[in-house]
């Protein structure tokens, strides 16, 4: 199978996360995407239900409110999380320093699950902390 050719008002793949608490996702992104990849608010606002976030107009991350997915897809009777299971995905940024950037994700409402830690097994020079955004999505910040 060839590649078609992109058009260039088309991003080709991109992560949007469904959310039940937006505004403070939207907060939580709005403040540390610009300084973790350089991603500007392309469309949107804190009231939702959808946002996005733009590097040289292609989309890098955008929200959506879960409600809302639920009502579209008639699953808004099932639970809007499942009971305790392990993690199936997580974002992943790659920065140039996993403390700054931690810290930074942090007193913007992220929470520490691993602090910033070396890990030579995964790579030489691999440094890397894990978090959840305030709806709860895993977060790797990774330097090497």
């Amino acid at each position: 199978m060839t590649a078609q050719p992109r058009s260039p008002d088309v991003d080709a793949l991109y992560n949007r996360l469904l959310v039940s608490r937006f505004a403070d996702c939207f907060g939580f992104y709005h403040a540390v995407l610009p300084r973790l990849t350089g991603a500007a608010l392309a469309k949107g606002g804190p009231d939702g239900p959808y946002a996005n976030w733009d590097v040289d107009d292609r989309a890098v991350l955008a929200l959506y409110d879960r409600a809302l997915m639920a009502a579209t897809l008639g699953t808004d009777r099932l639970p809007a999380r499942p009971p305790a299971v392990q993690d199936s995905a997580m974002l992943v940024f790659r920065v140039a320093d996993v403390d700054e950037a931690l810290a930074l994700c942090l007193r913007h409402g992220g929470t520490e699950l691993v602090g910033p830690t070396d890990r030579p097994e995964w790579g030489p020079k691999l440094r890397s902390a894990h978090l959840r955004d305030p709806d709860g999505h895993l977060i790797e910040l990774q330097s090497y």
